[in-house]
């Protein structure tokens, strides 16, 4: 309901009808069929869960009955009508999670002043913060000089097993393996071994570096009602929401409807493989669904697409989902969702789906959707009862006939195994580019020798250095994962291993996925490759590798060497795994540990050997290539029910070290004034319970900005400069630089998040002329620190505006990039175009965005950015209404609000301080 508006019946109500059965108590749904609307039978399905929630939260405020009239009209509406959704639950990451949780914590502060019982503030829509992007690989495979080993064991292999020569062991031997508190079993000899270690101190390390962010979470969990918080190393955000959250049908408010989701993940996709309507947004609309505002959308348009034909029996999801990327990425389906149809759907298992919709952000997709059928309810089946569904044996094919790769740089550069030699030498050829490299002829032979832990070894063009199975896309299906593990244990048969310098990593993304690896047997093996479990969480594809040895790193900037990274997830940008690998390639996670083995992506893995066993004999990949028999055998055996019961069990049970963390056990959270990470910010500042709109005098511009800025030029992001605003701030704090860490870590701190803002080295600032995170502090004339300048505006009682050209605001989506302005002192931003999710930000925050009216602009208005402005703002302010702008003369800009919403809120000085109002007394 909107602030202080009347009780009303719900404008839907007849359509209330109720479900019965013999097995459950009756409930209570709407139902959109009572409309008698022919226009509801052409609805796509996706549009039909819009419609549902449109339909069930319509309050006459936020959703209205027009935005239902609008998603009944889908067809001629589509690309144009704005509409209101309301999801049915919230998906945050930590790094996300952590700002938006710091707002309601300073909300209750704010409300307890004020004699208001702080126990009101809570989330409104239903929430879930999964710490999972806290892991860094700090540490990776076994180290030979840590805890005790067999005598005469193999590199790699470690634990307490005293038998005497793990070499004698009868090959093809393994062990179900248990987790959580359960040793590890040696494979030789069955006998048990230490806990991995690398898993530990990686823990350990993850739990030193984020304790303060760790123990505010915890407090989170026990402060707030609607709320859930996952520990760290449980599940990765995507991989629960998968196996844990997602329900199909939610429950609440006295009603069933469809499940639905937002998420700050990228990954937050992956559920609409399961029926389940869900997609990405920024930090500030994630917040905005949490106090209770739907997201706004332009209503889509539904791309239909029709799968025929059969699957080749070894083709794995990656190649699926790659050859489907390639095709809709040339259909030129930007911003659009997509729903999938036709007999070939049949084909795909609940897995496949999830891969697939995964990847919709590399086609540019707002969604990949596949609607409930048999296969998605046999899929809950097998994660809530002792249900198994049989799947079609099919006979083994050379596997080089349908495998593929794709990079080295962009995910619709598809390459397949057998022409990747040929294609990489093509990359060393091209001018640098999508693809290229430009390495001369003569420099491509180069080949650079370096020492290793006392042996010596060659890198050149094409070896792998990075090899790393990880959560992003693959690991939800067991099919390739238990792929990757009966390779690892065929080519540990036969005596191939992984050299020791290549930094390779296995997460899992769940321990679900860690359980099946385990029962199998297979996880030994992949250990004894190199491929241990680092932990749970977004490592490798967001660029948290470990660093390479400096051997490595030293040899491939003395050869100036195109190194290699190969890993399962669907992020690959060059550089992104490490700053000195610049090819990087996607693969299957059974690709990924060929290649590690062969040590190079410059080789025809079809023809050409991947070493050679004891008895120097040639070992291909097809001799070690699984067959579709085998993989199936496994995951009939394994993908039970008992796994997803274990899952409950260790979400119910939590870490050890969770467990143990202390934190407050108040409603209102205790701030430390030393720390660096968590501060108590200052948005809830003066709140008083009647605001009306002032108008903006005597305004100064803090920036003049051209065109294209982008939320990376607003938003603090990456490392903190050694001399910037923020840098000096946390030195105040006896840190030194080494402790800095990043913007984004500390994204609970508004003093650090605020000197940030604009603190963009690439920035364009015309009042100074020059690219720099500087400005003019006009009536001194002194050219300062954006925030400097800020500070000292705010101190003399001055309000600052921000002048711009086209599409400002552009770029990913960032919460600080209307935040740290707002905390700057920004009233309005003044440009010729914004980027839509930023201009809601803007309003979200109480920042007015102005459009110069068409044809005119900063230039045509003769502004040289050093004026005074003034701009009337009416007490009965509307939608898109033209407002009177004063520097000495006068012209008009557009305000960009867009309904009653938008206004409502700009009034209240945002959304924070509007929820907070109406809690007031």
């Amino acid at each position: 309901m909107a602030l202080g508006s009347p009780q009303h019946e719900h404008p839907f109500g007849h359509l209330i009808d109720t479900l019965q059965s013999e097995q459950y108590e009756e409930r209570r749904y709407f139902n959109p069929q009572k409309l008698s609307d022919v226009r509801y039978e052409k609805l796509p399905f996706c549009m039909r869960v819009l419609l549902e929630s449109t339909i069930r939260k319509c309050d006459g405020f936020y959703i209205k009955t027009d935005d239902v009239s609008s998603i009944l009209d889908w067809q001629k509406q589509q690309n144009q009508a704005e509409v209101a959704f309301s999801p049915a639950r919230v998906l945050l990451q930590d790094f996300t999670g952590i700002p938006a949780m710091v707002d309601l914590a300073a909300m209750r502060d704010a409300l307890a002043k004020q004699g208001v019982d702080p126990n009101l503030v809570n989330p409104r829509c239903p929430t879930d913060l999964i710490v999972d992007h806290s892991l860094q690989i700090d540490y990776s495979k076994c180290s030979s000089s840590s805890g005790s080993h067999c005598a005469g064991q193999r590199p790699g292999h470690r634990g307490g097993c005293s038998k005497a020569s793990c070499s004698d062991a009868p090959s093809g031997r393994s062990a179900a393996v248990q987790i959580e508190n359960t040793p590890l079993l040696c494979p030789f000899h069955l006998q048990p071994v230490s806990e991995p270690e690398t898993m530990i101190r990686n823990q350990e390390m993850e739990l030193i570096r984020n304790k303060e962010r760790l123990q505010f979470f915890k407090w989170c969990s026990k402060a707030f009602k609607n709320i859930n918080v996952v520990p760290p190393d449980i599940n990765t955000v995507h991989q629960l929401n998968l196996e844990y959250l997602c329900q199909v049908v939610q429950e609440g408010e006295g009603f069933i409807y469809p499940d639905s989701v937002v998420g700050t993940d990228s990954h937050t996709t992956m559920i609409n493989g399961l029926g389940i309507l869900g997609w990405g947004v920024g930090g500030i609309e994630s917040e905005a669904v949490m106090l209770g505002q739907p997201v706004s959308l332009t209503l889509p348009q539904v791309i239909g697409c029709k799968l025929v034909g059969t699957i080749n029996p070894l083709a794995t999801s990656i190649d699926i989902v790659l050859g489907i990327t390639k095709h809709l990425r040339q259909a030129g389906i930007g911003g659009k969702f997509v729903e999938f149809f036709g007999p070939g759907v049949q084909q795909l298992s609940a897995s496949d789906r999830t891969t697939i919709a995964n990847m919709c952000p590399e086609y540019n997709a707002t969604v990949s959707f596949f609607p409930v059928d048999d296969i998605t309810l046999q899929h809950f089946k097998h994660t809530s009862t002792d249900h198994t569904v049989k799947k079609k044996k099919s006979k083994n094919l050379p596997p080089s006939h349908v495998m593929r790769l794709v990079g080295p740089k962009r995910p619709q550069d598809r390459v397949a195994v057998t022409c990747m030699k040929e294609d990489f030498i093509n990359c060393l050829n091209e001018k640098v580019g999508f693809k290229g490299f430009h390495i001369s002829k003569e420099k491509q032979a180069t080949r650079v020798p370096f020492l290793h832990e006392g042996a010596e070894y060659n890198l050149a063009h094409g070896s792998v250095v990075i090899a790393a199975v990880i959560s992003c896309t693959n690991n939800c299906n067991p099919s390739v994962m238990l792929a990757a593990g009966l390779l690892a244990k065929k080519a540990v048969e036969a005596g191939l291993m992984v050299k020791p310098y290549i930094r390779t990593s296995l997460v899992p993304g769940s321990g679900t996925v860690t359980h099946y690896l385990n029962t199998s047997g297979v996880l030994p093996y992949l250990r004894k490759l190199g491929f241990e479990v680092v932990g749970y969480g977004c490592a490798t594809c967001v660029g948290n590798t470990a660093p390479l040895p400096e051997s490595v790193v030293d040899a491939i900037k003395q050869g100036d060497l195109v190194a290699c990274g190969v890993l399962s997830g669907n992020r690959h940008l060059e550089g992104r795994l490490c700053d000195c690998v610049r090819a990087n390639y996607l693969a299957s996670p059974p690709l990924v540990v060929a290649y590690a083995i062969a040590g190079t992506v410059s080789i025809n893995l079809e023809t050409e050997p991947l070493g050679v066993n004891s008895e120097g004999k040639d070992v291909y990949l097809r001799d070690i290539w699984p067959s579709k028999e085998e993989v199936n055998h496994t995951e009939e055996n394994i993908v039970i029910a008992s796994m997803f019961k274990e899952l409950r069990s260790r979400m119910e049970k939590g870490s050890t070290f969770w467990n143990s963390l202390e934190s407050a056990e108040s409603a209102l959270f205790p701030w430390d004034p030393k720390s660096t990470y968590i501060r108590c910010p200052s948005f809830f500042s003066k709140l008083v319970k009647v605001c009306t709109p002032q108008s903006i005098e005597g305004a100064y511009p803090l920036l003049f900005l051209g065109d294209k800025v982008t939320t990376d030029h607003i938003s603090p992001a990456g490392s903190i400069a050694r001399v910037s605003a923020a840098a000096k701030y946390l030195q105040s704090k006896r840190l030194t630089p080494r402790e800095f860490n990043s913007y984004g870590a500390r994204r609970g701190n508004d003093a650090v998040m605020t000197r940030g803002t604009f603190a963009s080295i690439k920035l364009q600032n015309r009042l100074i002329g020059k690219t720099g995170p500087k400005t003019l502090h006009i009536p001194s004339g002194q050219t300062l620190d954006v925030f400097e300048a800020a500070e000292r505006y705010q101190r003399d009682g001055v309000p600052l505006i921000i002048l711009a050209g086209k599409e400002y605001g552009s770029g990913s989506s960032r919460d600080w990039a209307a935040k740290g302005p707002y905390l700057l002192g920004v009233r309005a931003v003044i440009a010729e175009s914004f980027e839509k999710i930023h201009r809601n930000h803007l309003v979200g925050m109480g920042i007015a965005p102005l459009q110069f009216l068409p044809g005119q602009n900063a230039d045509s208005l003769e502004l040289c950015g050093k004026e005074r402005f003034t701009i009337n703002i009416p007490q009965e302010l509307i939608p898109r209404q033209q407002l009177i702008t004063s520097t000495g003369k006068s012209f008009s800009v557009m305000a960009l609000f867009e309904n009653d919403m938008d206004v409502a809120f700009f009034r209240h000085g945002g959304i924070l301080k509007y929820v907070a109002r109406s809690l007031l007394p």
